[in-house]
């Protein structure tokens, strides 16, 4: 069966933004509180942990007030009323630096005015994907978002890489999912029957010999395009 969809993460693949635990130090500093970089770090690591999967069927709002009172609670920082919390989430992408990785503008240009349908799944919810389109210039129009609140469900969970399947009339296996995070994106797509690219632009996962890496977007481009 042959490819005809082009699948994409969005953070850490298409985009790139200052690190979280940069952008809430960014944010509370602004607010009089200090902490460190790494005590940020592994109080993110530990909401990201410990949120259960109910929660993402909560209102944008709610789900992330309550993340961040995880965090807050973490580092002892007391917010009266959630109103760093609901700070935090505001002033979010005003403070994350986002930019078009180089390689994923020449992919997305390679693959406009192809027969590909192209499209985001991602960790985020659809006001976080519109939030960040509207702060960057993509190159090609995509066919299809799907985010967290497509399906109350996170990467790696089948359901929101078939919700994306479904909406494009395809098949998995006429689909291939390209992202940066090796149990996310890489064994959730093929888990939910996808083909998979795993970009490893830092060379982090050269133990993962079963899977198919790259360096970055124009080799997963030339893979898929030699594919054909």
């Amino acid at each position: 069966m042959g490819l005809r969809a082009v699948l994409f993460d969005l953070g850490g693949t298409l985009i790139r933004t200052a690190h979280p635990a940069d952008i809430i130090r960014r944010i509370l500093g602004k607010h009089g509180i200090e902490r460190s970089v790494e005590e940020i770090a592994l109080a993110h690591k530990f909401a990201e942990e410990n949120t259960p999967l109910e929660d993402y069927g909560l209102p944008y709002y709610e789900f992330w007030i309550k993340w961040n009172r995880r965090i807050f609670d973490r580092l002892g920082v007391k917010d009266e009323n959630d109103f760093l919390a609901r700070v935090l989430v505001d002033e979010w992408w005003d403070n994350a630096g986002i930019e078009v990785y180089p390689d994923a503008e020449g992919a997305l240009i390679r693959l406009r005015g192809s027969e590909f349908k192209v499209g985001i799944i991602t960790n985020a919810f659809k006001k976080d994907i519109e939030e960040i389109l509207k702060r960057v210039e993509m190159p090609i129009k995509f066919n299809v978002f799907v985010g967290i609140d497509s399906v109350k469900k996170p990467k790696p969970s089948p359901e929101i890489f078939l919700h994306a399947i479904r909406m494009l009339g395809i098949r998995p296996n006429e689909a291939v999912y390209i992202g940066d995070d090796p149990e996310k994106d890489y064994i959730g797509a093929t888990n939910a029957g996808l083909r998979a690219i795993l970009v490893d632009r830092s060379l982090a996962y050269m133990d993962r010999k079963n899977m198919i890496k790259v360096r970055n977007l124009n080799e997963a481009l030339d893979l898929i395009l030699e594919s054909l």
